[in-house]
């Protein structure tokens, strides 16, 4: 872990967390997702030929999906280097910092509750504009219930990607680590589609964050549960069991466990119809329908995203603790 011992990664995370809660997402031009977005437009516009045969997308596919991983934790490997060499205590603020850039807790929590404000006010055309900004289905047409369903889905599925994964790679490998793996996840979020363009090309990419996420993902829905614990009317019970029965109905290995926890915790359904480019799809239903989906449901998940966050940052310190630093 470039020089650091388990416990220096876990108490630095604890504070990757209080400065994402504090800071949220740095903007343009600083935040390193927004330049590895960029080296994979410029690589993809390199590699992708329309007229290429299948097997030959699906290799030019797997190097993209190895060369911006590769390139992001090299690069942040030296970057922190570079910076322990200068002084030791750099390098603890360097690893903070970027450990810090590849969550987005106070990101999604702002995104999610502009939502949750509108849908409250009764603007509904914002709502559905700020919907549309977190998700990638059409949301002209939606009414409350339908922005509620979003926008909690995106909540419970990237308090996995936002959250829990970042921080579980970089405990095992820091900041380095951690970078390499939202390479994998801004790879799967802009490439890894199964349409025309990306069904052979971005295969490699999707499947590597399915693989990493795996972990996670499952480590997500006890703590998920846990968190719910700390909310009151949640059911902890109902949401393991909802994860038990209907997770695995959904299209993706991992986000349904997520969803899952989240919709049998809050007593809600997600999944069901969707529309995308105007073509309606139907997604596997998660939970139990035992209230009617609204705004205020925006506002339960983020505080099951913040208590995941609390638990985290508790356990940084006191994997620290425990080890007598």
């Amino acid at each position: 872990m470039i020089g650091y011992s388990l416990s220096e990664v876990a108490l630095m995370i604890a504070a990757a967390i209080i400065v994402d809660w504090i800071v949220g997402e740095p903007r343009r031009p600083v935040h390193p997702v927004i330049r590895i977005g960029g080296a994979i437009k410029r690589l993809e516009g390199r590699l992708y030929r329309a007229a290429d045969a299948p097997a030959v997308k699906r290799r030019k596919g797997l190097l993209l999906a190895i060369a911006i991983p590769a390139a992001a934790g090299i690069a942040m490997a030296a970057t922190v280097a570079a910076a322990q060499w200068l002084h030791p205590w750099l390098g603890y603020g360097v690893t903070v910092w970027y450990i810090s850039t590849t969550i987005a807790v106070k990101g999604l929590k702002d995104a999610a509750m502009l939502v949750y404000g509108a849908l409250r006010e009764g603007r509904l055309a914002e709502a559905r504009d700020y919907t549309g900004r977190i998700v990638g289905r059409d949301t002209a047409a939606m009414e409350e219930p339908d922005a509620a369903r979003a926008t909690v889905e995106t909540v419970a599925e990237n308090t996995v990607d936002a959250l829990v994964a970042p921080l579980f790679w970089a405990l095992l490998g820091g900041a380095p680590l951690a970078m390499l793996y939202r390479a994998v996840n801004t790879l799967d979020s802009m490439v890894g589609y199964r349409n025309d363009r990306y069904l052979d090309f971005g295969k490699a990419s999707a499947r590597l964050d399915d693989a990493m996420n795996y972990v996670p993902a499952r480590l997500t829905g006890w703590l998920l549960l846990a968190a719910g614990l700390m909310l009151p009317g949640a059911s902890p019970r109902r949401g393991r069991l909802a994860v038990r029965e209907h997770a695995h109905r959904h299209p993706s290995p991992n986000s349904g466990i997520p969803e899952s926890a989240v919709a049998g915790m809050l007593g809600i359904e997600l999944g069901g119809r969707n529309i995308y480019f105007g073509v309606p799809s139907e997604r596997a239903r998660l939970g139990w329908p035992l209230r009617p989906l609204e705004a205020e449901h925006i506002r339960l998940s983020v505080r099951l995203l913040y208590g995941v966050s609390i638990i985290c940052g508790i356990g940084g310190i006191a994997l620290w603790w425990a080890s007598g630093s």
